[in-house]
């Protein structure tokens, strides 16, 4: 296992903006994105990140966006370091980042949920409702809804995104767009739930992006299924009424809870069996989902 994590990326030329995990750099076609190691939790960024976390996002994103390509255009272009301006073709960068087609973002975030989980489950114990949407009585933890839900939240340029009704969020980008949305994300979920599923994995929510290119026409964008963006759990051990195990940062979150990290930055320096734990978990998504071993061990 690789011991250190790749916590930022230089290249130098074009102009850079760094999110939570990514750098993105704007070439003169394209959007190159690099996933780095870099981990967060509760919206802090830790001083420590992941090895190869970055790799395993990119991997596992490169891997639906082509199984997807027949349900939904996409803004990937290629993975491959050769197709890089050569200025760009660091090895550093291998494995980690995606060229891209520019878009415009739609600002919505399509959440899908199909189990009782989360901030769904902390509102259906006070109302029995998720985002508004009434569901039925006697639900437990981790239940599996009756049928999955579209509940969208406005984009946030920090702290958490903001859940918002079908109706608000058409107010912000048109009906027809949110009906788009709506469908599309719903058909994308459906698709990635039963694959997983039949590698004994169990999709319980995700979040996708969505975005327009220069033609109007509607690209899914950023991250798709992945840890970090979704909810997968071992479907061998699914048990509903309790937390569910997860191929996550769970281990990430757990150690903090422990020591009673109030949340606030900065975040504590990681352990190192924490840090194992996490990478692990996270290669072992890539592995299941993909059926391919994680070229970078």
């Amino acid at each position: 296992m690789k011991s250190t994590a790749l916590l930022t990326t230089s290249v130098a030329h074009y102009p850079k903006r760094s999110g939570k995990v990514r750098d993105i750099y704007e070439l003169p076609e394209h959007l190159l994105i690099v996933a780095t190691d870099r981990i967060s939790a509760y919206d802090v960024v830790m001083p420590n990140g992941i090895p190869d976390k970055g790799r395993v996002l990119t991997q596992i994103s490169a891997f639906w966006f082509n199984l997807l390509s027949d349900v939904t255009a996409n803004h990937l272009v290629s993975v491959a370091l050769k197709d890089l301006p050569a200025d760009c073709q660091d090895e550093e960068l291998d494995g980690r980042f995606m060229l891209c087609r520019k878009c415009e973002v739609v600002p919505i975030e399509c959440v899908v949920r199909g189990y009782l989980a989360g901030s769904g489950w902390r509102e259906y114990k006070e109302s029995g409702t998720v985002c508004g949407i009434p569901l039925p009585a006697g639900l437990k933890q981790c239940s599996e809804l009756p049928e999955p839900i579209f509940t969208p939240a406005t984009k946030a340029e920090e702290g958490h995104d903001e859940n918002v009704s079908f109706e608000k969020a058409a107010e912000l980008v048109g009906l027809d767009v949110m009906i788009q949305l709506r469908d599309r994300s719903l058909e994308v979920y459906n698709r990635g739930r039963a694959h997983a599923a039949e590698r004994g994995i169990i999709l319980a929510d995700t979040k996708f992006e969505w975005g327009t290119d220069q033609a109007g026409e509607l690209l899914l964008i950023d991250e798709v299924l992945t840890p970090d963006s979704s909810r997968f759990w071992p479907a061998d051990l699914y048990k509903p009424g309790r937390d569910q195990p997860s191929f996550d940062k769970q281990f990430v979150r757990d150690y903090l809870d422990k020591v009673k990290f109030k949340r606030i930055p900065p975040g504590p320096v990681l352990p190192a069996d924490i840090v194992q734990k996490t990478r692990a978990k996270y290669t072992e998504a890539f592995t299941r989902l993909s059926g391919q071993d994680f070229p970078w061990e």
